[in-house]
């Protein structure tokens, strides 16, 4: 059963990121040797399914059975809140790259260089491979639908951006100063996310200390010569207060962070 586990474990780390392998594929066949910039903190935990593995394989090594499965559901379930801070950060680079690319655009437009070249120069000024080339397909075919986005900010710029080339070709009007007017916007935006999780540091950071009490708590106990651990692990009783333990900790973290976000929309 060990090595099953210890197996089950090292097979799901050694799992293929198959965005990476798409991205390389992608960067191979179009023949772009820019590298792909990622996200801080892309690397560095494993997957949800791979950290439940680990954190069951700790316990049962550790601890009884019921221990392992609850250090396996804390453990996807952190994983998964580490995922989708990532992914928050992510959006926030992609949203700062596709506004330096607009800002390139409009610089180039108001010096009075080619559209296409202007075109080029904007996807090349974006940070993102990826953001410069929807940014191209969305300056160079507006009347396209825009493809689907897991970031609907993202998709909403993406869909102001061919708006605003839209106008410029129906009306006649600079195509920089409204190319320009979308970037102040998605600069403001950026900002105002900014002031928000700046505003709500000090109610996660609440939460996180908060979270952490019943852990000091164990450590006290032990400290003055009782045996929590033992109690919640070794007694029927024990174990349904763990097992009521761990789940009203994990409805309290979802709960403040659902408040958290729902504060700083």
């Amino acid at each position: 059963m060990l090595t099953a586990a210890v197996c089950c474990a090292a097979a799901l780390l050694a799992w293929p990121d198959r965005d990476a392998l798409r991205r390389r594929r992608l960067g191979v066949v179009g023949g772009r040797g820019r590298p792909v910039v990622r996200a801080a903190g892309a690397r560095g935990l494993p997957p949800p399914p791979a950290a439940a593995a680990i954190g069951a394989l700790a316990g049962g090594l550790l601890s009884t059975p019921l221990v392992a499965g609850l250090c396996g559901i804390a453990a996807f379930l952190g994983a998964r809140s580490w995922q989708s801070t990532r992914d928050e950060r992510a959006g926030e680079g992609r949203l700062r790259s596709l506004a330096d690319g607009l800002g390139a655009l409009a610089a180039d437009l108001r010096s009075g260089r080619p559209l296409e070249s202007a075109i080029d120069a904007a996807a090349l000024a974006c940070a993102d491979e990826q953001c410069g080339r929807q940014l191209t397909f969305a300056l160079r075919a507006p009347a396209a639908a825009p493809g689907r986005h897991a970031d609907p900010l993202f998709a909403d710029a993406l869909g102001r951006i061919a708006a605003a080339v839209r106008l410029s070709a129906r009306t006649g009007c600079s195509l920089a100063a409204v190319v320009g007017a979308v970037e102040d916007d998605l600069r403001a935006r950026h900002r105002l996310r900014l002031e928000l999780t700046t505003a709500t540091a000090a109610p996660r950071a609440s939460a996180a200390l908060l979270a952490g009490l019943p852990v000091l708590g164990l450590a006290m106990g032990h400290g003055i010569g009782a045996d929590p651990w033992g109690v919640l692990t070794g007694t029927a009783v024990g174990q349904v207060l763990l097992v009521a333990g761990v789940g009203l900790e994990a409805a309290g973290l979802a709960w403040s962070r659902r408040l958290i976000a729902r504060a700083a929309r």
